[in-house]
């Protein structure tokens, strides 16, 4: 429980400092990455860079969570920033893309804590009507940091060391240590704790195998590779003696009663869907604009930075709805949003242009903004101080995992239909590469009938992807439909 001693202002700024810190490293790398691969080399472990600080985020953030329910926020939370700042680091000291990823599992594994704890600490200092304003607040970080991030990228390469993308980290993560050390007080039971080995061991396998095969079959291994399906085996395999472990456990890493909670269970899946929603456009709307309207890199940017601005705003605005109309009320306004948002995206062609392709971001965005700030705050009251942190750790545990499955899912799809439109068409293997038709420059050079066809292939197969994604916005839109009504219980 939160001491009377803490000071709430100061270590708000310490915490807002330390999630735009750890949230900024995800988009911040990718204007960095054309400098990073000239100097390391190793352009083939290139997606590594950013699927390991995704796979140690997802294999530990559960872990995080119970281990602050067990021992308190505060020293789980001195414990990532540490880990984290020390794998910023050794990442500006790579000497090898190897080295790089392997400094980027060592920030993924500090990441793992900060987002949860911080998300927590703020359920922790603020009462009901204060939590769903300062939620709101907290989860337009994100949305800034999204925007923000290349930006600084940019600049950083260019006028300093690509390593001060990393080092940026270090001033920012001590102030923020500063705050939370000296201000942030808790009262911790001080009965004995026992940590489930057993059931954690099995969770990081089976998490582990399963982010592996998101990231690497359909691009590094074909999905029915004895690679992949020796994972999946292993997923299956662990994930059932995980929750073997967890029924028979006396202090489980994930209490599974959580899965009995209604409001649990409608919120986790809708976050797991508008995840696969959010990574699916972040993936794949820049390189329709690029390669089937024929647009710049900075046009490309732009539709797709609307949904990093209407998520910040909905957000702001969903802290002060639920308190007006309920949380159902505001949910149901999220999922009205995504499916509005996933439908304009159905409909989109080339001759609509990217300010149309930028509006229905926005739209999405706002769906975003609404639906994830709702979510974490109710789940945060209708629950006990005992499991805040594994409850909210479980919702962004289902977001980082809806993220992997929408690239892969989609991304699949794509290459699916690119093949089959390849097929239809009896196009020969001569062909340019699809990555020239989203060069300016190489763009230029390929006969005016090719590229014509080219792009006809990338608007046939985007346009599946889109649907794909509409369908996942309406079944969103659905399962909201089931969200309880409010059962509030400040604990």
């Amino acid at each position: 429980m939160i001491h009377k001693q803490t000071k709430r202002p100061i270590v708000l700024i310490a915490l807002v400092l330390s999630m735009f810190m750890s949230a900024i490293e995800g988009t911040i790398i990718a204007t960095a990455m054309p400098d990073i691969v000239s100097d390391l080399g190793g352009f083939t472990l290139y997606s590594w860079v950013f699927s390991s600080f995704l796979l140690m985020q997802a294999v530990t953030i559960m872990i995080y969570g119970k281990l602050a329910d067990l021992f308190g926020r505060k020293p789980v939370f001195i414990i990532g920033v540490i880990i984290f700042l020390t794998g910023s680091l050794l990442c500006g000291l790579a000497e090898s893309m190897t080295a790089l990823i392997i400094f980027r599992l060592i920030q993924g594994l500090g990441a793992g804590a900060i987002n949860p704890m911080v998300t927590t600490m703020v359920g922790d200092m603020y009462n009901i009507e204060e939590r769903a304003k300062v939620q709101g607040y907290l989860a337009s970080v994100w949305g800034i940091s999204s925007v923000a991030g290349p930006l600084l990228g940019g600049m950083i390469v260019q006028y300093m060391d690509w390593a001060w993308i990393f080092w940026l980290n270090i001033p920012i993560g001590l102030i923020g240590l500063t705050g939370v050390i000296f201000f942030f007080h808790e009262k911790v039971d001080k009965e004995k704790k026992t940590i489930d080995y057993l059931g954690t061991g099995f969770f990081f396998i089976a998490i582990s195998s399963l982010i592996i095969i998101f990231v690497q079959a359909g691009t590094n291994w074909a999905w029915m590779s004895l690679k992949t399906l020796g994972l999946i085996i292993l997923f299956v395999i662990c994930i059932s003696l995980f929750i073997w472990q967890e029924k028979r456990c006396t202090a489980p890493m994930m209490a599974l009663d959580l899965w009995k909670n209604k409001l649990m269970v409608i919120a986790n899946i809708a976050t797991l869907l508008s995840g696969m929603i959010t990574l699916g456009l972040t993936s794949f709307l820049p390189t329709y604009v690029q390669g089937v309207m024929g647009e710049s890199a900075i046009v490309a940017g732009f539709t797709l930075s609307t949904l990093s601005i209407g998520w910040p705003i909905s957000s702001t605005i969903a802290g002060h709805l639920v308190l007006r109309i309920g949380f159902r009320k505001t949910a149901f306004l999220g999922g009205i949003a995504l499916f509005a948002g996933t439908f304009l995206f159905f409909l989109l062609d080339a001759e609509k242009g990217p300010i149309y392709a930028g509006f229905s971001s926005f739209i999405v965005g706002i769906g975003m903004g609404l639906t994830s700030t709702t979510f974490i705050v109710a789940i945060q009251n209708n629950v006990s101080w005992q499991v805040r942190g594994s409850a909210t750790s479980l919702n962004m545990f289902m977001r980082i995992i809806g993220s992997a499955i929408g690239t892969a899912l989609l991304g699949g799809i794509l290459n699916l239909r690119l093949h089959q439109y390849y097929q239809l068409q009896a196009i020969d293997e001569t062909m340019p590469d699809t990555d020239a038709v989203l060069n300016e420059g190489l763009r230029e050079t390929i006969p005016p009938d090719i590229l014509a066809l080219m792009q006809d292939g990338l608007a046939y197969g985007f346009h599946t992807v889109f649907f794909g994604l509409f369908l996942i916005g309406s079944l969103t839109f659905v399962i909201l439909w089931f969200f309880p009504k409010d059962v509030i219980s400040d604990q």
